[in-house]
């Protein structure tokens, strides 16, 4: 940010210019969003779930005329097209579930009867919207982390205050755009743009918080939330673990691994980062990976069919690079890649390690690289005790062509969700609820119906049917 004005520069990944820019929205501005949102949201709170939801239907069809615009503003900060054009075609299918099941869920919340220990009590409970969510996307899935919070927080019944990250920020405008089609979410869906600075003020202006990113700022944004005495929901870093069992169609698991790993540049948290190998397949499980890897194309020499796009945030290469080195300077062996190109933007190439241990940075802290480590192990036992030497907790995935063998695995992993025979499924699968582990998260599921229900407080209306009691209840007489 430059120190004379409140702009941000943007960086493109593919070419590394800066060539955009965005506003640092001030305390003041945020909190007069915040007013007006709380104020609006008195109505909005109050409409019945079926008409949230067709107003949530009303914007997923705004949202899908204007996918092409706002797929190419994602891809021009990802350097991902593609894909770009798959999130915002995904982020339309996530509006229509939650406007369609709105209703359906506050049905099946409905709850009433007599007190057990009280009978003459009869209570029905009344579902309350915290009356303003605010949300803190991250820049490596922009469109999806920016809304995956937001659209179930408004079929709750809650206004919304969303700061997306101030690196990936040029969806915003093409989002105002068909936002702006739906006069029924004015001042209810409302995109701050801005950096740290914008955050602390979301989270001082709203009611719960839910944030997406590192485990360090995540604990930043829990700390802040906690003096304010609201909730948050935090999404945090992973270090996923595979364990490939001796069974394993070596093929379909390398193919699974290499997706997760290597296919969106390493850039998710859900992304396999250490790789556990029965030591009977080790070989043939290398020779697998290295063939497979060598068929993979980088977009600045492929720009129309490459496979690993650019890193999005220039920085997150040193994080890379230092751990590779310092893992091959303590006996790591480098089979492939292992240094960055520089081609304007920042391509890192597929890697791959072995002779790795869990003393280096590499096995214990978030790469968010294209890096895969291979560590062999002699027993399923070893194998999960080293998958669960970790810090964090997010998820993993175990190959086995024995589901009942791979099934008591997963079972043991000291993870939110685990894929079987597949990997970060829980990237694609979003209406089976987990929870995070350890320092991977904090807080209820955003996937499935509890994406929803978390927004809601439970208030019991309790009606005495007998007389009520009179002080004597208390005496000691």
């Amino acid at each position: 940010m430059s120190p004379s004005d409140n702009t941000i520069k943007v960086r493109n990944p593919v070419t590394g210019e800066y060539d955009y820019e965005i506003s640092e929205q001030s305390s003041s501005e945020i909190y007069e969003i915040a007013t007006q949102a709380r104020a609006a949201q008195k109505n909005w709170g109050i409409l019945s779930p079926r008409e949230r939801g067709r107003i949530l239907g009303l914007f997923a069809d705004a949202f899908e005329r204007h996918a092409k615009t706002i797929g190419d503003a994602l891809s021009r900060d990802t350097g991902r097209r593609a894909f770009s054009h798959l999130e915002a075609a995904i982020t339309v299918q996530i509006l229509r579930t939650w406007g369609a099941n709105c209703e359906s869920v506050f049905e099946d919340l409905k709850s009433e009867g007599a007190s057990q220990q009280v009978p003459t009590v009869h209570f029905r409970h009344v579902f309350v919207p915290y009356p303003v969510v605010g949300v803190i996307s991250p820049w490596n899935v922009p469109l999806l982390l920016a809304l995956i919070d937001s659209i179930p927080a408004l079929a709750a019944g809650s206004a919304v205050i969303l700061k997306p990250s101030e690196v990936t920020p040029r969806f915003i405008e093409p989002l105002k755009a068909a936002l702006g089609e739906v006069p029924e979410l004015e001042s209810l869906l409302n995109i701050v743009t801005g950096g740290p600075v914008t955050g602390a003020a979301v989270i001082d202006s709203t009611d719960v918080v839910c944030f997406t990113g590192s485990v360090a700022t995540g604990q930043k944004v829990a700390a802040h939330a906690a003096s304010r005495f609201i909730p948050a929901f935090l999404e945090l870093g992973g270090k996923d673990p595979a364990i490939v069992c001796e069974d394993a169609c070596i093929e379909l698991a390398v193919r699974g691994i290499i997706r997760s790993a290597i296919g969106m540049t390493g850039q998710t948290c859900q992304s396999l980062e250490r790789i556990y190998v029965s030591d009977k397949i080790y070989e043939e499980f290398k020779t697998e990976l290295l063939r497979q890897i060598d068929q993979l194309t980088l977009t600045c020499d492929a720009p129309d069919s490459g496979d690993i796009g650019p890193l999005i945030f220039a920085k997150q290469v040193d994080t890379i690079q230092s751990q590779v080195d310092e893992a091959v300077k303590q006996g790591a062996l480098v089979l492939r890649g292992g240094k960055p190109r520089h081609e304007g933007g920042i391509w890192y190439p597929p890697t791959v390690l072995e002779h790795v241990t869990h003393d280096m940075l590499i096995m214990r802290e978030e790469t968010f690289g294209p890096i895969i480590p291979l560590i062999k192990f002699t027993s399923e036992d070893e194998a999960i005790a080293l998958a669960n030497d970790t810090t964090f907790g997010l998820s993993g995935a175990v190959f086995s062509q024995d589901l009942e063998k791979a099934a008591a695995i997963g079972a043991q992993l000291e993870v939110g969700g685990v894929s079987i025979n597949d990997a970060s499924l829980t990237g694609v699968v979003n209406d089976v609820e987990k929870n995070s582990f350890k320092l991977s998260g904090l807080g209820g599921s955003r996937m499935g119906r509890a994406g929803l229900t978390r927004f809601l407080r439970k208030r019991a209306l309790l009606t005495q049917t007998a007389e009520p009691a009179s002080v004597k209840l208390y005496s000691e007489a």
